[in-house]
């Protein structure tokens, strides 16, 4: 099979294009960014399809279009134990967690960040929790957001053939600037869009090439690809609890508390699982087509840029392409916004002091990241595993503890995020050193969830904090009330 190569022309337009309207919706959300409220969420103010797709777009775009297809071509339906975990996973944080985060994020003193939420429901007079919850996710978002930035530089090395780190460097510069400009509207915003054409891509590009494939299939390929008992059972159980992350993952996370109506959390989640699952299946679809149909590419990770060339019109394989590189930047947006309001506390500076901070914030963590993928050898699948592991390890446990459990103390949730964070990078220092033993099977999240739980609910035993507990009551009576049914 023979690759058609798109002219240059016919990339650059549609890209260019793109990258007009995202400035154009980062200027008009800077129109309506006037308060650090504004820039770190919105006001509260998203509908149900904004906080559903864009929790989406900003969860899994450049793994959904590049990672997860880049491993099921390498190893086949193996790796689908992923996408089911995360389905439950997602689904049982719509369901869990989604409504009574965004009612208790307003009614313990209206708060925007994860470390913020640790230290007023657990009614804590020092700053240790939030200090120990924003190392926690600085750390780890530092990795998360370099993934993303891997993934678009790769795009625009494998695309247009520059140099990776002049390709990081223009994705580098657009992502920070129109994010610092326009806060958590325009990115929000920005991902309800690349969510849709993520979407489409999904299931347009593969079902064209599985259509078109004749007799590129062989059968050798085809049991390569239907492959999902070969791995072990430890090493299922660990690809399934991938799924655990999504209860301590920021940027999701505050999507429902931007949601301007707890009620409609129901309709959200219908939209935003329905996206999941139609869009999962699709990277699936790629990853397994790609196999069959190209069986020497270079870069795995590339897969579905490669079918767009074959199945697609030059202009209609530029526009797709261009939503392709596009949509890789729709995470680390998301999680530049995190950071930089977890850095910047409105309760520390003072008001006319945040906003300006929070823009800085982004540069400076986005500048960090980009040095973290600096390595052109880095792969996204392999960065955001890690990253995900140790955010979801160290802020999942305490998330849910806040929730439903009565007698959470403000030490045990300082040792439960520093329990999982540690945990989270030995077990993945042993399991590169030790690949064949249980460290290099079982994913680190699971283990490290585990434990994190554990040492939340023991530590949580010694010293009740009455003021706590009454915090917690108050939770449980607005959660029940007509009003934010």
């Amino acid at each position: 099979m023979v690759y058609l190569t798109v002219p240059m022309t016919q990339l650059m337009i549609p890209f260019i294009l793109y990258l007009v309207g995202l400035f154009v919706i980062a200027y008009l959300s800077n129109r309506r960014t006037s308060t650090f409220d504004d820039f770190a969420i919105g006001s509260r103010s998203l509908s149900s399809p904004v906080a559903a797709l864009s929790a989406g777009a900003s969860d899994m775009s450049g793994w959904l279009l590049m990672g997860l297809p880049g491993a099921i071509y390498l190893s086949g339906l193996v790796e689908s134990w992923i996408i089911l975990g995360l389905v439950v996973g997602a689904w049982l944080n719509w369901t869990l967690v989604a409504k009574r985060l965004r009612i208790a994020s307003v009614l313990w003193e209206d708060v925007y960040s994860l470390p913020e939420f640790f230290k007023v429901r657990a009614a804590a007079k020092g700053v240790t929790i939030e200090v120990v919850g924003a190392i926690a996710i600085v750390l780890f978002f530092a990795f998360y957001v370099s993934a993303g930035f891997i993934a678009c530089a790769t795009l625009f090395q494998d695309v247009f053939g520059w140099n990776y780190l002049i390709a990081l460097g223009c994705s580098v510069g657009v992502v920070m600037l129109y994010t610092s400009l326009g806060g958590f509207l325009a990115v929000s915003w920005t991902d309800t869009f690349q969510a849709l054409l993520m979407l489409l891509v999904l299931i347009l590009v593969p079902t064209l090439a599985w259509s078109l494939s004749g007799d590129a299939i062989t059968e050798t390929t085809t049991k390569t690809v239907w492959n999902l008992g070969s791995a072990g059972p430890l090493a299922i159980l660990g690809l399934l609890a991938w799924g655990l992350g999504y209860f301590g993952q920021p940027h999701i996370l505050k999507r429902f508390m931007a949601l301007k109506n707890p009620g409609d959390m129901k309709q959200a989640r219908r939209i935003g699982m329905s996206w999941m699952i139609l869009s999962s299946f699709g990277a699936l679809l790629v990853g397994c087509v790609g196999m069959m149909v190209l069986p020497d590419i270079d870069n795995p990770e590339t897969v579905l840029i490669r079918l767009s060339e074959i199945v697609l019109s030059p202009w209609i394989a530029g526009i797709v392409i261009a939503a392709i590189m596009s949509a890789a930047m729709s995470t680390v947006d998301s999680q530049l916004m995190v950071v930089s309001t977890t850095l910047v506390n409105s309760r520390i500076f003072k008001e006319r002091h945040v906003l300006p901070l929070s823009r800085v914030a982004v540069i400076v963590v986005g500048t960090i990241a980009a040095l973290l993928a600096l390595d052109p050898e880095s792969t996204v699948f392999g960065t955001v595993s890690l990253a995900w592991a140790g955010i979801g390890a160290s802020m999942g446990p305490a998330v849910l503890f806040c929730l439903f459990h009565k007698n959470t103390t403000n030490y045990g949730l300082i040792v439960g995020v520093l329990t999982g964070m540690i945990t989270t990078i030995l077990w993945y220092v042993l399991g590169k050193m030790f690949p064949e033993t249980i460290f290099g099977t079982v994913y680190a999240l699971l283990p490290s969830f585990i434990l994190s739980c554990i040492a939340i609910w023991i530590t949580s035993q010694f010293k009740l904090d009455l003021t706590a507990r009454e915090r917690f009551d108050t939770f449980k009576i607005a959660l029940h009330s007509k009003s934010t049914s």
